[in-house]
């Protein structure tokens, strides 16, 4: 008996060295490296007018062509705008019970999403008729395209694959900065094999690898617009397109008198 005793303790006992050892060696474990974040700043090439009451939610370029998607209830609409003279040149107004958010363009359909409701829209392009609805369990907030996908956000640190064809959710990414969560990731744009992401309630735009949701660098654009054309609190920053022919990128927010052509700079 004593034998078995002595040999059951020794059992035990080796059992709580070999945990321990695994235990410290996951303790003592690095972390993931810190990845280097480029930090950018801007010139502005041109500024063009920009209607005073758009509440943009969402903005694309296409073919000399803005298209925006503005929000707010009973105030919500998908626009044609004229970039040179900031003229709405065609205009489709949602019901009153939707609050517009992101819109984006795949072939010849503009997609566009709603906020609170659970539902998204395909229309023709061109005529803007509608084409189908869809619907989604999050809350919509900014979607792009990236020539297979859609990219949707919802105002977390999550962004949504989609099929095109089916708009079902096919994965996603969780975004972060060395290995934090980046949240309230609103407007997209995938620019050249990057998306771009306005942060809500910031001057700063996350540029995003799709691979693996981390943030590669950050866009500064405080000062962009100035103190004196700010009309009140909500006029945040919010709408980025991308003319992929000329590879021109454009800003504007949220009830702003601009729209702005930037050129990126690293800062010094």
């Amino acid at each position: 008996m004593f034998v078995i005793v002595c040999r059951y303790r020794l059992c035990l006992l080796s059992l709580w060295l070999v945990v321990a050892l695994v235990i410290s060696s996951c303790s003592t474990q690095p972390q993931a490296a810190s990845q280097p974040v480029t930090i950018y700043t801007y010139k502005i090439v041109n500024t063009y007018a920009h209607d005073r009451n758009a509440f943009t939610q969402g903005l694309a370029f296409d073919n000399g062509l803005l298209y925006e998607g503005t929000g707010q209830y009973g105030n919500s609409s998908l626009r044609k705008v004229d970039l040179a003279t900031g003229d709405v040149l065609q205009m489709r107004r949602l019901p009153a019970d939707y609050f517009g958010e992101g819109i984006t363009l795949y072939d010849d359909t503009i997609v566009q999403l709603t906020w609170e409701s659970h539902m998204g829209f395909l229309y023709d392009k061109n005529s803007f008729n509608l084409l189908r609805q869809f619907s989604y369990p999050t809350e919509g907030w900014g979607i792009t395209y990236d020539r297979e996908r859609l990219i949707m956000s919802d105002g977390t640190s999550r962004l949504h694959f989609l099929n095109p064809d089916t708009l079902e959710t096919t994965g996603y990414i969780e975004v972060s900065d060395n290995n934090k969560p980046v949240s309230r990731l609103n407007e997209l744009e995938y620019v050249n094999g990057k998306i771009y992401a306005n942060v809500w309630q910031t001057d700063r735009i996350a540029i995003i690898e799709p691979r693996d949701g981390r943030v590669t660098g950050w866009i500064n654009l405080s000062g962009l617009l100035q103190t004196q054309d700010y009309s009140g609190h909500v006029d945040v920053l919010n709408g980025i397109a991308h003319d992929t022919q000329a590879d021109r990128l454009f800003v504007t927010g949220k009830l702003w008198p601009f729209l702005f052509e930037i050129k990126l700079a690293t800062e010094e």
